[in-house]
């Protein structure tokens, strides 16, 4: 029989799994290994996603400049398919690199380009790190594509490289990445495992950084929301349809939950996953930078606000370093706010802004 949850008790296992609860983790390579993956997107509205989702974990413990010494000196953090990730995940994606590239087209466009290929590696061995536009371009046959990476011959036979393991980023600066030779990124002993275990093993440590999850969901380029069939089957009440929920969550939910409020980057894997996100907490959101001003119902980078088990709404803000200042546009309530709940919300953005050395500016009203 399915294990029978409430609402509730998904909320809960899923905030704890993600690391939201009042007990905090104790570092960075912890919290990473323990989410799996970070995200890497550098639009700094309010931090890069990276920074952000860390420091709404750790707190103040969390500083970017450590981060960037658990990646490029200690190599204990490793960047692939748009993810940090812990070293110690490498052997559970090495099968998964010899795949790539999966679609026929950039296998030929690869193979057509095979001299281009060794000439880059030859140049990389020799000078590397490198950036994309520190490499000649001397493709026998260009990247078509109506995107914009069409006839950005280096860059895309970078990307493949980093995807297949002979490629690694090296480092990150304002300017872009830098890549080197995955012999120099990645370590030697590197454990050899099939691709069937590989991909449990991937499987089972996603279940245990959501908590609970579909067996089955939207296909994603390279890193799956579904689990299949690890874990234990289970069913939530007013909610159609089977999940798969980790073991070790069920039983830390027995122990209690420390709630606390949380400011999340938009990017952020508890929110990634928008059907799940409706269905476990009724919680509607929609990162709105792309669209126009117009159109926008909570802002160009509203961050969704995170209190206890439950989203309560919307904060509509910008770090505006030139001026030293956050600016609070507005938060936007879902349902009313009791006075319990606004002080923790603006204790929140304070400590926020604090972390940014800003100060906040503006007033943070309800807009319904």
């Amino acid at each position: 029989m399915p294990q029978r949850l409430s609402r509730e008790q998904a909320r809960r296992i899923a905030v704890r799994a993600q690391l939201l609860s009042g007990e905090r983790p104790a570092g960075i390579v912890e919290t990473i290994d323990a989410l799996t993956i970070v995200n890497i997107e550098p639009t700094a509205a309010i931090a890069p996603s990276a920074d952000h989702i860390l420091w709404s974990r750790l707190g103040w413990p969390y500083q970017p400049a450590d981060l960037v010494r658990l990646v490029e000196e200690d190599r204990a953090i490793f960047e692939w398919g748009g993810f940090y990730r812990t070293m110690t995940d490498l052997p559970l994606l090495l099968p998964d690199m010899r795949q790539r590239p999966r679609s026929a087209d950039a296998r030929e466009w690869l193979a057509a380009n095979d001299r281009f290929r060794r000439e880059v590696l030859e140049r990389l061995r020799s000078e590397g790190p490198l950036r994309p536009a520190d490499i000649p371009d001397t493709a026998q046959v260009s990247w078509r594509s109506s995107g914009w990476t069409n006839n950005r011959n280096t860059l895309q036979l970078l990307e493949m490289l980093v995807l297949r393991g002979e490629v690694a980023i090296s480092s990150r600066d304002r300017a872009g990445r830098l890549f080197d030779l995955a012999e120099r990124v990645y370590p030697a002993d590197v454990p050899e495992l099939s691709a069937e275990d590989a991909a449990r093993e991937r499987a089972e440590r996603r279940l245990a950084s959501l908590g609970i999850a579909r067996a089955k969901g939207i296909a994603q380029p390279l890193e799956p929301i579904d689990v299949g069939d690890v874990g234990e089957e289970a069913v939530v009440d007013g909610i159609e349809g089977t999940w798969r929920v980790d073991p070790q969550a069920l039983r830390d939910d027995e122990t209690g939950f420390e709630p606390r409020t949380a400011l999340l980057s938009p990017f952020d894997r508890l929110v990634f996953d928008r059907r799940r996100l409706e269905e476990l907490f009724g919680y509607e959101y929609l990162l709105e930078m792309y669209k126009p001003a117009a159109k926008r119902r909570w802002g160009y980078f509203a961050l969704p606000i995170l209190h206890g088990d439950r989203f309560v709404g919307k904060l509509d803000a910008k770090a505006d370093r030139k001026q030293g200042v956050l600016r609070v546009f507005a938060v936007h309530e879902d349902e009313p706010f009791d006075d319990e709940l606004a002080g923790a919300v603006d204790g929140e953005i304070a400590d926020l802004a604090r972390w940014l050395s800003l100060e906040v500016r503006g007033v943070a009203t309800s807009t319904g």
